[in-house]
């Protein structure tokens, strides 16, 4: 039963991460920039993680071996901001409905570094599950319709690559988790994140009242529910599953979430094809659990 609490704590993460849209639709019309967001959600959610885990376990938790720090560095800039940097520009490049397609590629990028580094053994039910996962997250993406789907080279390639910085996140969150906690991991993880946000993205000046109250609340706002929640619920799970390649694929009820919300709030349209896209994301969980019980 342990190992299907670890599923519970890493889809319910994919379901917070599916309210990023709505946070980010809520900051834009506020007037903040995309770089500003980024960072507010980052430095925001690496505060909240800072004291939390020094009430929690006292400021010597944070003291850790290198290759611990080394981890929670790559888990900073790699996983978070680069994948943050390179979605930014395949969304510009592409729209929104093919860049996240694109990024829910990760667990195809995931199987082969899980292969590679934990040895992982790929079988018939987990390639299914990868390719169920895949088609549905295209299918509820663009609900089919490829031909009004503006294509570009440059986007294709920003988005391929944020779905391998994404994908990094399961191996160096494995082995980051493995020697400390994930309170610890999670707060090195946005610290490093911030700093990288603040010298790239130069936030303060895409925006033009960084004080402003509205965006500072949805800021916070941003940070505590899709991301510092989130995070820790991921990690926690992460910590008990053994096989990397199956997490991305559970965690990809985000797309589920936010197809929800875009329905519900922004009154998107959503096609039948669409419910056939969250219908197989569902089925490819799902053979993805059992798939783990059965190789139990």
């Amino acid at each position: 039963m342990k190992i299907y609490k670890n599923y519970f704590l890493i889809i319910a993460a994919g379901c917070l991460w599916g309210t990023i849209g709505l946070f980010v639709k809520l900051l834009e019309q506020a007037g903040s920039s995309s770089e500003y967001t980024t960072f507010l959600r980052m430095f925001f959610a690496f505060l909240m993680l800072l004291v939390i885990t020094i009430i929690k376990d006292g400021h010597g938790a944070f003291r850790t071996d290198r290759g611990t720090l080394i981890s929670c560095i790559l888990l900073g800039f790699v996983s978070m901001s680069l994948n943050n940097l390179f979605y930014a520009k395949a969304v510009s490049n592409l729209g929104m409905a093919l860049a996240a397609a694109l990024l829910y590629s990760a667990p195809i990028f995931t199987s082969i570094e899980s292969k590679i580094f934990f040895k992982e053994h790929i079988g018939r039910n987990k390639i299914i599950a990868i390719a169920m996962s895949a088609a549905g997250c295209v299918l509820a993406a663009t609900s089919g319709q490829f031909a009004s789907v503006h294509l570009s080279l440059a986007g294709i390639l920003f988005g391929l690559g944020a779905a391998l910085a994404y994908s990094t996140q399961n191996i160096f969150g494995r082995l980051a988790t493995n020697r400390t906690s994930p309170w610890v991991v999670s707060t090195y993880q946005f610290m490093f994140a911030s700093i990288f946000t603040l010298i790239v993205g130069r936030p303060f000046s895409t925006v033009g009242n960084p004080l402003d109250p509205t965006i500072l609340l949805y800021g916070v706002l941003f940070a505590l529910i899709p991301t510092t929640i989130a995070y820790l619920l991921y990690f926690s799970g992460v910590r008990g599953i053994t096989e990397s390649s199956k997490v991305p694929v559970m965690a990809a009820m985000e797309l589920v979430v936010a197809t929800v919300l875009g329905i519900a709030v922004f009154d998107e349209s959503f096609s039948p094809i669409s419910i056939v896209g969250v219908g197989l994301i569902l089925g490819s969980i799902a053979l993805m659990s059992k798939n783990e019980t059965k190789e139990e």
